[in-house]
This record gives C-alpha cells, structure tokens and sequence, in this order.
C-alpha cells in the first residue's frame, strides 16, 4: 500500500512539473527572449524530465525486485513452515507409537502363557505400524528340524487363507539371514524370484517388512507384515519392529522356559506321561463330568511284572529302558481312545479312557497285554520280553469316587498277580 501511494505521488509531481514547464514556455513564447536562452531553457527542462523518470523507474524497478525478495522469502518461509507442520506431525506419530510400547511391556508383564505374548506382539504390530489393514504373521522356530511354524495371524479380510504354514521365501530368508527385511515395491525388488510364490495371485503382497526373534543369539521366530499395496512400510517402521521384535524375544523365552517348566512339572522326566498328581486332579474332574452326563468312565492299573528281577540281572538303566519303552507302547497302542496316561509309581501305570465301559476297557486292556507280550526289548544285547499285570475298574459301575476308583484297580492288579501274573482282572 506505501508504494501505491509512492508511485501515485511521482505521477503527480511529474504532472505538475510538466504543467510548470508549459506555463513558463507559454510566458517566454509572448516574450521577446534570445532563442539561444529559450533553446537552453527548453534543453534544461528536458533534461530535468529525463532525470526525473530515470528516478522513478529505478525506483519502480527497486520496489519491484523488493517485492520479487519479498515473496520469495514468504515462499521460503511457508515451505519452512509446511517442513515443520509434517516434522512436528510425523514427530507426534512416533511420540505416540513409542508411547504405545509402555502399555505393549505392560501386557506382556502380565502373562507368562506363550499363546498371551504372541497375541501381544503381533496385535500391537498390526495396529501401530500396519493401522489395522493388511496381514500380520507370527512363526516361531523348530529348532530340532530348523523350520519355521504359523503359529498366529492377523487379516483384514477373513476369507484369506495363509498357504504357507513353514513362510515363504521371504521367512527362508529372514530366517536363513537371521536380519530384518523390507520391500517397498515386490515388482521392482530383483532379490526375490516371484516364481517360486504360487499362490501370490490369491494372497497378493507388494510390500512387506519383517523381523526376526533373537534371543542370546538364538533364533526363536519372526514377525512379518505385509500389505497388497506398494510403499506401505518405511525404515521407520521396520526400526519400530525390530525394537518389538527385541521385546517380544525376551517375553517369547520366558514363555518356553515357562511351558518347559511347567511340562517338567506335570510330566514323568523318564516316560514323559503325566505325574501322579497331575493325574488324579484330572481325573477328578473327568469323574464329575462322566457322572454328570450319566456316562463310563474306565481305569486302568498296570504293573511291570518281575521288574526287579530286570533291574538285578540287567542294571538300573536297563530298567529305565524297560519303563520308557513301556511309555511308548501305552502311547501308541492306546491313542486312538484319546487316554490319559500317567507313571503312577516305580513300575505302576494308570490309563484313564473316558467314556469306555467296563466290557470295552477289559478288551482293550487284554489287547495291550498281548501286544506288551509280544515286543521284543534289546538290553545289553540281549533280546527280551516283558509282561505286565492289568487291574480294570469302571465309574460308575463299580463305584462314583474317583479314590475309591484307583484303589479297586489297584486291588483287580494285585488280583491278576495272585493269579499268575500276565493276566487282566476287574472286580
């Protein structure tokens, strides 16, 4: 507005001027003067013109290169501006992303259970980084074969079936790199042959990034997420990952080391069946169901007979081998009736079959005697055999207490001793 009123006031001092000059031309024309004096009159006014314009247009073209730095530098400024905006924004994106992993360390401090860190991890991954779209996957590592196992997902469409239980060849490639991955453009990323991905018409994925679990150098599974559309993860999110992914590997451990323990606690360390009291709590709550639904429920005894001739002849780690062999047949011969089988004590086993009644657990039980009999058992080089002695008892035939239970089957093996041995009673 200053150089408006700069400009209009120039116009109008050369308007005034030039009115100035007329008048005094006009004056001397009527007068008699010397032409020479009228022509340096007339010269000095052209002159005073000339400078007079000269001025304001070097003003004019100095107000129009202040106007050009001007805008220039309000250009600059909203560009600095709209940096800032999106820096401030992008920086309040990751203030409240890595504000999440507060409440994330608080869930996985609550729960021990492996199936609980994986949901966790994998939940807090597809909502932060993925925004609830796409497919988030979690393997965990079989380390005894070295391959990988789907063990939990996360799809934004529920009709997408994920093919590929042990990953694909990007999870063989975390998995054999043990380092993180991302792709940005599958199309345009010449690492990976898109042949060897069959089903990638049916499960599309342009864009993925993935990290792997390390926990004290050992690899214990990987989390993947991906997306059917290109450019959908950046290295700030496979940063924000990996940083997950270091935490989920310490809570993922601690999870095995506790499923260990407590398998350890509920399992016999020599057979791998159940403990006795983890059996008898079973079993206590089978019986109130069994009774509850008016159905059988069957015990079985079963005791190793001559077993400390076994452990006098052969040595005591020939008698570990007779009683994990004798695991494994009650495993193998007895799980098609889904049983519940336990090391009771020394050489004694209980087998529990749920909803089997007496006649059918009697047959079953000779039928294991026989192929008992039957199985041939290498100690110090030496082909041997072993019987047992099978004591039957059923709920609610023979009783409705789950103790009283136990001590009749006990009492039905003692029986088949009294009567020879390698033999099955009931009561």
């Amino acid at each position: 507005m200053r150089q408006n009123a700069i400009r209009k006031f120039f116009w109008f001092f050369l308007l005034i001027l030039s009115v100035a000059f007329l008048v005094i031309n006009s004056v001397l024309l009527h007068q008699k003067i010397n032409p020479a004096v009228f022509l340096v009159f007339i010269l000095a006014d052209v002159f005073i013109l000339l400078y007079f314009l000269k001025v304001f247009s070097d003003r004019s073209l100095l107000v129009h290169f202040q106007i050009e730095r001007n805008t220039e530098q309000v250009n600059i400024i909203k560009a600095e501006n709209k940096r800032d905006r999106e820096f401030v924004q992008a920086l309040e994106f990751k203030i409240t992303r890595y504000d999440n992993l507060k409440k994330v360390i608080e869930d996985l401090n609550r729960s021990l259970k492996l199936d609980t860190v994986i949901h966790v991890l994998s939940s807090a991954v597809y909502s932060l980084i993925s925004n609830n779209s796409g497919c988030a996957l979690f393997y965990l590592v079989n380390n005894q074969y070295q391959k990988l196992n789907l063990v939990y997902s996360i799809k934004d469409d529920s009709d997408l079936v994920v093919l590929t239980k042990e990953g694909d060849i990007f999870d063989q490639w975390v998995l054999r790199h043990s380092s993180q991955l991302i792709i940005e453009d599958l199309k345009n990323d010449f690492r990976f042959d898109l042949e060897a991905l069959p089903n990638l018409e049916a499960r599309p994925v342009l864009s993925l990034i993935s990290s792997p679990l390390i926990s004290h150098n050992s690899l214990l599974g990987l989390l993947r997420l991906e997306s059917k559309n290109s450019g959908a993860f950046n290295q700030d999110d496979l940063r924000f990952l990996s940083l997950v992914a270091d935490l989920g590997a310490a809570a993922v451990e601690n999870s095995l080391l506790f499923q260990k323990e407590q398998d350890l606690a509920i399992h016999d360390g020599l057979t791998a069946l159940f403990t006795r009291p983890h059996f008898i709590t079973r079993l206590k709550d089978e019986a109130r169901r069994i009774l509850r639904l008016d159905q059988h429920l069957s015990l079985m005894m079963i005791d190793i007979d001559f077993f400390k001739q076994y452990n006098d002849k052969f040595g005591h780690t020939a008698g570990d081998i007779v009683l994990k062999k004798m695991g494994h047949l009650l495993k193998n011969t007895l799980k098609e009736f889904n049983p519940l089988l336990c090391r009771f004590g020394g050489e004694e086993f209980l087998v529990m079959l749920p909803e089997v009644n007496k006649q059918k657990a009697s047959g079953i039980a000779e039928d294991l005697r026989r192929r008992i009999e039957k199985e041939n058992i290498v100690l110090r080089r030496q082909d041997t055999q072993v019987t047992v002695s099978i004591g039957v008892a059923s709920l609610p035939l023979d009783t409705k207490d789950e103790d009283e239970l136990i001590q009749k089957a006990d009492k039905a093996m003692y029986s088949a001793k009294r009567k020879g041995r390698n033999r099955v009673c009931s009561i």
